[in-house]
């Protein structure tokens, strides 16, 4: 084949590869739940950690989320409701991944363990779990001065941080539930 001839055939085999595309969406799109599932228990996390407090902030932001969708009721129990989130803590870890001019951590890596699951009330199955969904981020510490890279004082002292974490978690939880991954 001349390159005259490859050059023509070109668009007509581009034309035909996009024709036969593999269906590709954007994320977001919809959601796999049955329609009947209209309003959604999510019950407080449980909490595997030393860190208190972390399951209300985890909680209250996947709540948050699946309400901003404005597809479904969200209501903190379990009772009278066609879908059950539950959530459980596993483990929340630091770790240092820049350093200051001390050679103090100054960017850690802050990963989240999470056990999440959708229960289907109506036929009484398991709709998505996660036994361990893995969230990590990256965050700059409020303070520069610590010696040590310490869970706890990050949790407590750092909001900011933590907020986003949460809402960060939350979206990911949300989008992993809808669309099924």
């Amino acid at each position: 084949m001349t390159r005259r001839e490859l050059l023509r055939a070109l668009p007509v085999a581009a034309a035909g590869m996009a024709a036969a595309s593999c269906g590709y969406a954007l994320a977001g799109r919809g959601s796999f739940l049955p329609a009947y599932i209209r309003t959604l228990g999510i019950p407080m996390f449980q909490n595997a950690t030393p860190y208190q407090s972390v399951e209300q902030l985890f909680t209250n932001k996947v709540r948050l989320e699946f309400q901003s969708s404005r597809r479904y009721t969200v209501v903190p129990s379990d009772e009278g409701v066609d879908g059950i989130v539950r959530g459980s803590i596993q483990n929340i870890s630091l770790a240092p991944v820049g350093l200051n001019d001390q050679q103090l951590a100054s960017r850690v890596r802050f990963t989240v363990i999470v056990k999440v699951s959708l229960e289907d009330v109506k036929a009484q199955k398991t709709l998505w779990e996660n036994p361990s969904l893995s969230f990590s981020d990256e965050y700059d510490l409020a303070s520069r001065t610590g010696a040590a890279v310490n869970v706890a004082a990050f949790v407590d002292n750092d909001r900011v941080a933590m907020d986003r974490i949460s809402t960060d978690f939350a979206r990911s939880v949300v989008s992993a539930i809808l669309e099924a991954f």
